[in-house]
């Protein structure tokens, strides 16, 4: 007999067929990259000189926006759009549900004779008026404050979004209440910007450094993901409404062999791929390397390093591309954190470091670290900053999904630490004595054979258990779970990393005024300043490997933060010194922050709740009557073999055995229906802990039983694709 499973596997490895033309594909990329982006050369050629410098002095030296400019850029936008063949226009926003949103508004306005024009005014430009009760606000907004704003954002430019019958133009802003607060994740990140902005200028205005205006931070993130079949994304519900499998036993084959990271590439999903990537390119996003990641269905993309605002609004339309472009190939991307138990789960690295905009890099050691002291006052800020501020750092990443994730083997631990190699922490240890002579050199590593090049060895290894790494020029936050906007933890490590600057320059400023008449010599001053700000702060860096045991009690001696769950981590984000730290640097009032912390809870407990929903939905509707079907079979066979007069012993205790799993199911499915029936009380707060306290254990109790059916029952019986079939079949 063929069950409806078999034809399922048929029809995902044989029948997708590419839908695509593939002379839409380009090879020249020079030609196609920002096509359909109105970025500084299109502003160059339709604007005015004037207009154009004045524009061009808010996007790159952040001088403030002139409205007299408004109706000539709108204009000027509006024209190139509809030469692309827009016929709408939206505010593209990033409200609190971590995702994006968008109204689109038709060009054509109806005139007087009846007839209609293409109209886009500065007004329409600047500012838009989406319902603001409508998304998670912490309480800035109910529904009788339903007001809100959006805001042009003129430092990340307008683009063209494609669909089968035609274009839209996007336009980038920020997201405000009627009262002027932050909605949305963009606001707090351009202020944060800012703040770096300020306080590492004056510490280059110390060190002499001359000729820039502004200091950036930069990023540059990983995407990992999965693709499944959309033959079994569509038969799976706990995929289609949660976004991983809430169910499903462990297949004979994972990732054991270690066969798929960097293996080739499958056809389809290189198609796949080169499509994404194409769009990517006209929408002026920088991706740079594409490869399989370790887990089997799991792949990679990540671009080069951007302006920090920037390159969050690409990352948005990264993920957007690539769950459209699946579709076409009969594919769908999962980006959740862990839509498969017992194999990788998926993350997105948070490469940070800051440059001036005449590209000094200032987190560069260059050959010699040790006698770069500009590269060590910034890098031992950045030690600072994350010592003193593990819990904002947690809390950055704390969410229902990535709790699946951290701590295991493809993820850094709860633990926040820093690792900064052989050579850096070579260089600390010179400097905690008192004196810098040298730094290690990598040299040349000989592969013992003549054919083969000596290659250069970098001075330090990598450690990929760290979730705060330095990477050669840079570093790596490597805990930040793949479905997340980067906005927030980018705004988290921006104001932390000002703050530390802002005090590290303080008491150099103000050691040099006090020394008067008889100035100490500079380095010496930042000798001491480094030397002490190190000893302070040194608990956080740990070059070992985060998984072990050891680790965890070392770090408890040391007093580092251990938050296990997002729900512990989520609880530090209105702490006092927190309050204190955004309002200082005018990043979040303490209401925007109070805020964020209600968001965060309401999304844990909506996001655990409907899994648990979804459990019990699955399990009782699904599986209960595939067990219940086939011990109905499996008597009926037994009672056939008994009229033969023969002894059916190993069927028995086959039998036996999945009713004892039933019976199992069917009690700990009427505990999780308790438990999701008990809300947990009437506050968030309460409803959020109510659900990891108790429905994520009584859904774990669910699935032990339902896998353990899966792993006895017959293909024709279970009702749901496999792990086997939807990692392997592509």
């Amino acid at each position: 007999m063929t069950s409806s499973q078999d034809l399922d596997v048929i029809a995902a490895a044989k029948n997708w067929r590419v839908t695509v033309d593939s002379s839409d594909i380009s090879t020249n990329i020079n030609e196609i990259f920002a096509s359909d982006v109105f970025g500084l050369d299109a502003m160059r050629q339709r604007l005015s000189k004037p207009v154009w410098k004045s524009l061009l002095a808010t996007i790159e030296k952040g001088a403030v926006l002139d409205p007299a400019i408004a109706d000539i850029v709108a204009l000027a936008m509006k024209e190139w759009a509809t030469d692309k063949g827009a016929t709408h226009y939206t505010h593209w926003f990033q409200p609190l549900t971590g995702s994006t949103a968008e109204k689109h508004e038709s060009f054509v306005t109806p005139n007087a004779g009846g007839g209609a024009v293409a109209e886009f005014s500065g007004k329409d430009l600047i500012q838009g008026e989406p319902d603001a009760s409508s998304f998670p606000s912490g309480g800035l907004r109910a529904t009788f404050e339903a007001r809100g704003y959006t805001a042009w954002d003129p430092t990340s430019p307008a683009f063209i979004i494609r669909h089968s019958n035609g274009a839209t133009l996007c336009i980038p802003t920020a997201f405000a209440s009627w009262t002027g607060e932050s909605l949305d994740n963009k606001m707090p990140l351009l202020r944060s910007m800012e703040a770096l902005n300020k306080q590492a200028t004056r510490a280059l205005e110390l060190f002499g450094v001359k000729n820039f205006h502004k200091v950036f931070s930069t990023i540059g993130v990983e995407q990992e993901y999965f693709l499944v079949d959309e033959e079994f994304f569509f038969r799976r519900p706990d995929l289609m409404m949660c976004g991983r499998t809430l169910f499903g036993t462990k297949p004979p084959r994972g990732q054991e062999l270690e066969d798929h990271y960097f293996g080739s590439i499958p056809d389809r999903i290189l198609s796949y791929m080169t499509d994404a990537e194409q769009q990517l390119y006209r929408l002026g996003v920088p991706v740079k390397t594409r490869h399989n990641e370790v887990a089997p269905g799991q792949f990679e993309i990540a671009p080069i390093f951007e302006h920090c605002n920037l390159a969050a609004d690409h990352q948005q339309i990264l993920m957007q591309v690539f769950k459209n472009t699946a579709r076409k190939y009969g594919m769908v991307c999962l980006l959740h954190e862990k839509p498969f138990a017992g194999v990788n789960g998926s993350g997105k690295h948070l490469n940070w470091s800051c440059a001036t905009d005449t590209g000094i890099n200032l987190l560069e050691p260059g050959d010699t670290p040790h006698d770069n002291m500009l590269f060590l006052f910034f890098c031992t800020a950045v030690i600072k900053a994350v010592n003193k501020h593990q819990d904002l750092l947690r809390a950055s990443v704390a969410t229902a999904a990535n709790d699946h994730r951290l701590g295991a083997n493809e993820a850094p631990p709860a633990i926040i630490s820093i690792f900064l190699g052989d050579q850096l922490a070579d260089v600390y240890d010179q400097l905690e004595k008192g004196r810098l002579h040298e730094s290690k050199s990598g040299g040349l590593l000989g592969l013992g054979t003549p054919v083969l090049p000596h290659i250069p060895r970098h001075a330090g290894d990598r450690n990929r258990t760290s979730p705060f790494a330095f990477t050669g020029n840079k570093f790596e936050f490597r805990a930040v779970g793949s479905s997340q906007s980067v906005s927030f933890p980018a705004t988290i490590l921006n104001v932390i990393i000002a703050e530390a600057i802002d005090e590290m320059t303080t008491i150099l400023e103000n050691t040099i005024r006090n020394n008067g008449d008889q100035p100490e010599n500079f380095e010496e001053i930042l000798g001491k300043v480094l030397t002490e700000t190190y000893c302070e702060n040194k608990r956080i860096v740990f070059n070992g490997d985060g998984y072990t045991e050891a680790w965890e009690a070392e770090a408890e001696k040391r007093g580092l933060l251990n938050a296990r769950t997002s729900l512990d981590a989520i609880e530090f984000i209105p702490a006092e010194k927190n309050k204190e730290l955004f309002a200082k640097y005018e990043v979040l009032s303490e209401r925007e922050l109070e805020a964020r912390h209600e968001v965060s809870l309401d999304q844990y407990f909506k996001t655990v709740n409907i899994e648990g929903e979804t459990t019990e939905w699955v399990a009782q509707t699904m599986v209960l009557p595939a067990a219940m079907q086939y011990i109905s079979d499996v008597s009926e066979t037994i009672n056939k073999i008994k009229n033969l007069g023969l002894n059916p012993v190993g069927i028995s205790g086959t039998l036996s055995e999945m009713v004892e799993l039933t019976n199992s199911l069917g009690t700990s499915l009427a505990h999780l229906r308790q438990m999701n029936n008990d809300l947990g009380g009437d506050s968030v707060h309460s409803k959020a802990f109510h659900v990891r306290d108790n429905v994520l254990p009584a859904m774990a109790a669910v699935r032990t039983a339902c896998d353990a059916i899966e792993r006895i029952i017959s293909d024709k019986h279970y009702p749901m694709p496999s792990y086997r079939e939807m990692l392997f079949v592509k």
